[in-house]
C-alpha cells in the first residue's frame, strides 16, 4: 500500500533512510549521515510531497518528491528486489510526469534501478557536502 506521508511518519523514515543509506552508501562518513539526519528531518520532510509504502501496517520505504525531482527513495534494505521501489517510481510518475534524480556514482544498484527504470545520466557534478561525484539522471521522454 502506498499512502501520503503524515507527520507521524516522521521517526520511522529518519530510521528507514538511515538504514538504506549506510547499506547504500557505505562510502559516506557518518558526521554526513548524522547532518543529512538533521536536514531531512528538519527541511526536507517539511517541504517535500512524500508517499509511504506499507507492509502489514508498517512503514518499510518511501519517496520524497521536490516538484518533479526525486529527493529520495528509500527501502528498508530489507524489502530490496520486492517492486516496492518501482510501484513508489510509478506513483510518483502518475502525480508529476517524467522524474529527474541524483544519484552517487558509487551507488552502481541505484543507477542499476533507475537505468533499467528509463532514466540517463544527463550530468556529472563533485558533491562538496559528502565529497564525492553525484550523477544527474532524467526520465527519457
Amino acid at each position: 500500500m502506498i499512502r501520503p506521508y503524515v507527520s507521524q511518519d516522521a521517526e520511522r523514515i529518519i530510521h528507514i533512510w538511515r538504514k538504506a543509506s549506510e547499506f547504500a552508501h557505505p562510502f559516506l562518513s557518518d558526521d554526513f549521515h548524522d547532518m543529512a539526519a538533521i536536514a531531512i528531518r528538519d527541511i526536507y520532510l517539511p517541504k517535500a510531497e512524500t508517499y509511504v509504502t506499507e507492509i502489514n501496517s508498517v512503514a518499510v520505504g518511501f519517496i520524497s518528491l521536490l516538484d518533479n525531482y526525486i529527493g529520495g527513495l528509500f527501502l528498508d534494505p530489507q524489502y530490496h528486489g520486492r517492486g516496492l521501489g518501482r510501484a513508489l517510481v510509478d506513483h510518483a510518475v502518475k502525480q508529476k510526469g517524467p522524474l529527474t534524480v541524483e544519484v552517487f556514482k558509487e551507488n552502481a544498484r541505484s543507477r542499476r534501478f533507475y537505468t533499467a527504470y528509463g532514466f540517463v545520466p544527463t550530468e556529472e557534478y563533485f558533491h562538496e557536502q559528502a565529497q564525492h561525484i553525484s550523477i544527474k539522471m532524467t526520465m527519457k521522454p
